[in-house]
């Protein structure tokens, strides 16, 4: 029974995800960001599409609890009180998708008993959804995908933003000095990327549940290790706006090694 619960609500967000990608293509670059009381931005863009998925998944599934950044009706916690709940990030990349830069994501992923067990991710760049979650594969759109089994060594990509306190900007250092970096402003594509094998690893310091959730599911299956440095998200006991920031380091278990030895823990 569990399996089949799993599938239909897989076969649901398939269908709510991809119901989406006409309104975010169409507004891409046009839609106007405002600020918001923590400093990030949103636009009605992804007002919209929170609102349009939460209303597909809990019309099918009332039972399960819905979470999104962007429709959180308090600042206060949430406990997670239902087997099954949703995480939502409606677009990933906001700076990206509000100035017409390609590379912005929708993030949605089922969790069970608070761990992620499937996630999808619409990767707008390349205009595929990127899914998959445990005993299900990782797809790549219709494809089956595989993260990067290469030794870590310079010539390695890591996904990797500039972190918003000044005290990691040695870790920083240091990994521009021993990696390639690429930067594509978007927290959930760069651990998506490494678990589809286009990216060999990933470190971030400035996450919240919402941004990796779904890519969390995706990396599990495709053997990716999700090294938390602080703050490790899951199981989640409760949905706030106001969680700490989440740090990790991922990638093979030999990049992650290496990563940590770079990073000097």
């Amino acid at each position: 029974m569990n399996q089949v619960e799993i599938n239909s609500r897989i076969a649901a967000a398939k269908i709510a995800v991809m119901a989406e990608t006409e309104l975010m293509h169409r507004e891409f670059g046009h839609a106007k960001p405002v600020i918001k009381h923590d400093g990030t931005k949103v636009t009605p863009v992804d007002i919209a599409i929170s609102q349009h998925i939460q209303d597909a998944i809990t019309k099918q599934f009332p039972e399960d609890q819905f979470f999104s950044e962007e429709l959180a009706p308090t600042a206060l916690p949430v406990p997670v009180t239902a087997r099954f709940c949703w995480v939502l990030d409606p677009i990933d990349g906001t700076n990206n998708y509000a100035n017409g830069i390609i590379y912005c994501a929708i993030s949605l992923a089922l969790l069970e008993d608070g761990v992620p067990v499937y996630g999808l991710v619409y990767d707008m760049a390349r205009r595929i959804l990127i899914h998959g979650g445990t005993g299900r594969g990782v797809w790549n759109g219709d494809e089956r995908a595989k993260a990067r089994a290469e030794l870590p060594d310079r010539h390695s990509l890591i996904g990797f933003h500039s972190p918003v306190e000044k005290i990691y900007a040695d870790e920083g250092k240091k990994l521009i000095e021993n990696f390639k970096i690429r930067g594509l402003g978007s927290s959930t594509l760069h651990l998506t990327y490494a678990a589809i094998g286009l990216l060999d690893g990933v470190v971030d310091h400035n996450n919240k549940v919402w941004d990796i959730a779904a890519a969390c599911a995706i990396c599990t299956e495709a053997g990716v290790e999700v090294h938390y440095l602080e703050n490790a998200p899951f199981p989640m006991k409760e949905f706030t706006l106001n969680a700490k920031r989440v740090q990790y380091a991922a990638g093979s278990t030999a990049v992650v090694a290496k990563l940590r030895q770079v990073l000097g823990r």
